[in-house]
């Protein structure tokens, strides 16, 4: 592989990092959660693509007619039921909480569709492995550049979203200060509500692309969660452009390494993580949050 193919293929794979991580970070945003649940419920949206597209026949793509409102659904009942009440409990106890849903999820699922992996590719034909010519010998897969255009034109729609509607502009204003917008008439139960359903309705686009791009399985949420984490703390949590950026660089170091060693992939990754993580500590003082908390939008 060309140098030029690895810092390609590093772009794009950085879209879905910051597809999946895109979630994470604007529930931190608004919320301040830290939603340890994120990667299994990707792989629940997944397993439910996979479902309507094995038992029912349809296409993934048109699945998520179903598939996407459920999962904003879902996530606007688990803020009402478990995060809002977890929240008022202090910082520590909505961690504690999403971990043990994360627990649970992963091992209803296990029961439910057992150990085998699954995937979405065979459902979509050509598109998990068609590529095109860039030129110079250079080939890269479709699939990747979609994973990658939709990542911005979520992100991209998303800013707008937060811009230049009324619910976007309660949503920023509860993030920035929760107690002032009630001030001003503004129902942050509702918005924190409505936040997480949009939140949960991208983690269904990152469990589409998920399956498309490999296999999952019950237990496969954990490496996605560390994929998403690692993408929002590098771009800084909050920020929509920012973690399209920390996707990137996750991505290049994970092909970079992979390119300077076989087991490079993980731990090139791994090591960028860590890197921006202590040069934040030793800059901003040892009082800095894992995340950085950036304005949402």
């Amino acid at each position: 592989m060309s140098f030029l193919a690895t810092l390609v293929g590093g772009v794009l794979l950085g879209g879905y990092y910051a597809m999946i991580a895109c979630g994470l970070s604007f529930m931190f945003g608004v919320m301040k959660i830290i939603n340890l649940a994120h990667g299994c419920l990707a792989v629940v949206a997944a397993f439910a693509l996979w479902t309507l597209a094995d038992k029912l026949g349809l296409n993934p793509f048109s699945a998520l007619i179903v598939v996407l409102p459920a999962m904003g659904a879902l996530g606007w009942l688990l803020q009402r039921t478990i995060l809002e009440r977890s929240a008022r409990s202090g910082e520590l106890i909505p961690i504690l909480a999403t971990f043990g849903l994360a627990i649970v999820i992963e091992n209803v699922m296990f029961e439910v569709f057992g150990a085998d992996s699954r995937s979405l590719a065979p459902y979509v034909g050509s598109l998990s492995y068609y590529s095109i010519s860039m030129g110079t010998g250079l080939y890269v897969g479709v699939l990747a550049i979609l994973t990658f255009a939709v990542a911005v034109l979520l992100l991209g729609g998303l800013q707008l979203f937060l811009t230049h509607t009324h619910l976007g502009r309660a949503i920023r204003a509860t993030a920035e200060d929760p107690e002032t917008a009630e001030l001003v008439g503004i129902n942050s139960r509702s918005v924190n509500a409505a936040a997480a359903a949009i939140a949960l309705a991208t983690v269904c686009l990152a469990g589409l692309f998920l399956g498309l791009r490999t296999s999952f399985a019950p237990y496969s949420g954990s490496l996605q969660l560390i994929f998403a984490f690692e993408a929002a703390v590098i771009g800084g949590a909050g920020s929509l452009w920012g973690t399209l950026v920390g996707g990137i660089v996750l991505g290049l170091a994970q092909t970079l390494g992979a390119r300077l060693h076989p087991q490079g992939f993980l731990l090139a990754g791994h090591a960028v993580f860590l890197i921006v993580l202590i040069g934040r500590l030793y800059i901003s003082g040892p009082h800095l949050s894992l995340f950085r908390r950036a304005n949402i939008g």
